[in-house]
């Protein structure tokens, strides 16, 4: 990883974060193995406001990562 490549992905790691900590972002992380992608799951009011966010991304604003959007209903959850 570049130096810049790293930047990108520090500040995409640290918005993360905040969307965390202020209650939007359910779960984030990579997946293992050899394709590197990830998953991002949070919640938005509607979809404009889901596109929003997804493309507010620095990864995917500075073209490091592709973001694809898609709707998504629990339908069964762990301990409910």
């Amino acid at each position: 990883m570049t130096p810049e490549e790293g930047e990108v992905w520090d500040r995409h790691f640290d918005r993360l974060t905040t969307m965390h900590r202020d209650g939007v972002l359910v779960l984030a992380g990579p997946t293992l193995g050899t394709i590197n992608t990830g998953i991002v799951i949070f919640e938005a009011p509607t979809e404009d406001a889901a596109r929003e966010i997804m493309e507010e991304d620095p990864v995917l604003r500075e073209g490091f990562a592709r973001g694809e959007l898609r709707e998504f209903r629990v339908s069964l959850l762990k301990g409910r």
